[in-house]
């Protein structure tokens, strides 16, 4: 004998129908929580982006100005690690 059991659609049991419904608004919030959770981290490191390019702007203009400047003997003045007198062990 047929019968209907398991055919019955959702909307036609009406606890099912509130169920879903809240199952759905819990889902929403979470999903809400979790796009203003990604959000703000967007956020962080957009700002993180801009200050490595202000700090790698920076940088490039000192060696820009150090080399218009022309100051090459500071590297003339360091002494190799061998000639510093090296720290020895003797066994």
């Amino acid at each position: 004998m047929r019968t209907w059991s398991g055919r019955v659609d959702r909307v036609c049991v009406p606890h099912r129908a509130h169920l879903q419904i809240a199952w759905l608004e819990i889902e929403k919030v979470r999903r809400t929580a979790e796009r203003n959770t990604a959000m703000r981290r967007l956020a962080e490191l957009d700002t993180r982006l801009r200050a490595i390019d202000s700090e790698e702007a920076a940088l490039t203009r000192a060696l820009a100005e150090r080399k218009r400047l022309g100051a090459v003997g500071d590297e003339a003045k360091l002494v190799p690690r061998r000639a510093a007198g090296a720290f020895r062990i003797k066994y």
